[in-house]
């Protein structure tokens, strides 16, 4: 009985080794000599298996459902990536705005600047021309005599009196200092000395 089993078995075993070494071995192998062949002749194999394939009905509704799922995908993919490009060109638009406005900023600080520039220098020429003007003053008064000189310096406000005596030459203001009245004369004496002492103390 066992001897019966087995020889079955072996038969059976025996015919499925033949049907792999005589029919399924070759077809592989024509299968794929098929496959090289037709690729080195330029043809796409899986545009062609996807091409028959669509007409066996399995099959057809295999590629079907990775048809529609690649599409879903594809859609979803695209949903996605058009939310991204709305996205960076509201970012790209905020920014442009931001640039804007720093532009505009940028533009009133400069004319700000400018405007500053041109008055310090207006400033500066004024100041210039005064300074000039002063020292023509002191160069009058240096020129004309004590005698003209001292009444006039007295009927002037203290500041404006003491900034000429200040600027004068020595021997100048010696002259106007003799010919002024006593009071006066002792008076400016006073503050001519404390400013001396006041821009040694600063020097």
């Amino acid at each position: 009985m066992d001897k019966l089993s087995e020889e079955k078995e072996s038969k059976k075993s025996s015919r499925f080794q033949g049907f792999i070494y005589l029919v399924l071995i070759p077809l592989l192998f024509a299968i794929t000599i098929a496959l090289i062949v037709m690729t080195i002749l330029g043809h796409n194999v899986f545009e062609l298996a996807k091409e028959y394939g669509q007409k066996i009905p399995f099959v057809s509704s295999v590629f079907e459902e990775d048809n529609s799922q690649s599409l879903e995908k594809l859609e979803t993919k695209s949903i996605e990536l058009e939310a991204e490009i709305k996205d960076r060109e509201a970012k790209i638009s905020q920014l442009e705005s931001q640039l804007e406005s720093k532009d505009e900023e940028i533009s009133k600080v400069q004319l700000e600047k400018e405007r500053l520039e041109e008055e310090i220098l207006e400033l500066t020429a004024i100041k210039e021309e005064n300074k000039r003007a002063f020292k023509d003053i002191v160069k009058t008064y240096e020129t004309i005599s004590a005698k003209k000189a001292a009444p006039i310096i007295s009927n002037m406000s203290e500041e404006e009196a003491l900034k000429i005596l200040s600027n004068v030459k020595a021997d100048t203001l010696a002259g106007i200092m003799e010919k002024m009245e006593p009071e006066l004369a002792a008076k400016y004496t006073e503050l001519l000395t404390a400013e001396v002492d006041s821009n040694s103390e600063i020097q």
